[in-house]
């Protein structure tokens, strides 16, 4: 009887330790120790690689793929909504870029939705009356982004609070750091006129106080009608506009056929919508564009000296 109540003991021992290993398990795999972050587009997804950094119970997986670009117009596959299946968190660029974001909230209510653009005032409206959500172009705007990022993460994983703060902080020192960069070096380009054929750039030109002529096309061909060329070529040499931008990967045909009939230049930017996986990569690409509009400014102070 005796080794009979024993053996149940130690029966009921087990089972209540397995019970309580078994809570313990499935705690570490609900509480925010797996925490899984999705990304709309490339810009969203370095911002959450930067502030995630370190954190190994936070993985962050970008939707859409590295080298896609713009997902204005993007449609959604249905590998991009199994990465939703198991997703706590979506982070999008928000004000209208990501069009597809209602079809994700409706079909995963659970997952918590980060707008990163909600600090953001100084929207830039097209003729249609639409906002230009490519805020990232602008230091100062994307520096908001990282910031309201954060502030959420924090919200909703206090337990990594101190290593969210201490990346945020950490990664806009860096930002600050290149924003001074663009104020010091481009100064003699404020109220200078320049021809953009690539509407990402808008927020750049802003932060610079430069008088942007914003020439809607399609980047990929030469969609403007010879009555267009006409008028800006005319445009140009009556104001003796000196620059023309396009995105790097952009088709030239439509910036050489302006710049043969003018004196103004052409000049390429990075509008830091793809490249590698790489923490860096924002900075190296606004890096990459204060070196072209470094030699933008040395052409103005050379005309303006002769």
């Amino acid at each position: 009887m005796k080794k009979k109540v024993i053996i149940g003991i130690v029966i009921c021992f087990v089972v209540l330790a397995t019970i309580i290993l078994g809570n313990l398990i499935n705690k570490k795999e609900n509480d925010s120790s797996n925490i899984k972050i999705v990304t709309s587009f490339y810009p969203i997804y370095i911002m959450a690689m930067n502030l995630t950094d370190g954190i190994e119970d936070v993985k962050v997986d970008n939707m859409a793929d590295k080298y896609t670009g713009c997902i204005h117009d993007y449609t959604l596959t249905t590998a991009d909504l199994k990465k939703f299946e198991d997703a706590n968190i979506f982070i999008e660029n928000g004000m209208g870029m990501e069009k597809f974001s209602e079809k994700i909230i409706n079909s995963y209510p659970d997952v918590k939705v980060i707008n990163s653009a909600e600090k953001i005032s100084n929207y830039i409206k097209d003729k249609h009356k639409n906002t230009n959500a490519h805020f990232w172009t602008s230091i100062e705007n994307y520096i908001l982004q990282v910031e309201t990022i954060a502030e959420k993460l924090i919200e909703i994983d206090s337990k990594n609070a101190e290593k969210y703060e201490e990346n945020k902080n950490k990664y806009i020192s860096e930002l600050e750091k290149l924003k001074k960069e663009y104020e010091n070096k481009l100064a003699d380009l404020k109220g200078e006129k320049v021809i953009s054929l690539n509407e990402t750039f808008s927020y750049l030109f802003l932060d610079l106080e430069m008088n942007e002529i914003l020439i809607e096309t399609d980047h990929e061909q030469s969609s403007l009608s010879a009555e267009n060329v006409k008028e800006l070529i005319d445009k140009i040499n009556k104001e003796n506009i000196k620059y023309i931008v396009i995105g790097k990967n952009d088709s030239e045909l439509n910036a050489e056929t302006l710049a043969r009939e003018t004196n103004a230049k052409i000049y390429k930017l990075n509008d830091c919508m793809s490249g590698e996986n790489e923490k860096s990569s924002y900075i190296n690409a606004m890096k990459e564009n204060l070196e072209a509009l470094e030699t933008m400014k040395e052409q103005e102070v050379y005309e303006r000296r002769n």
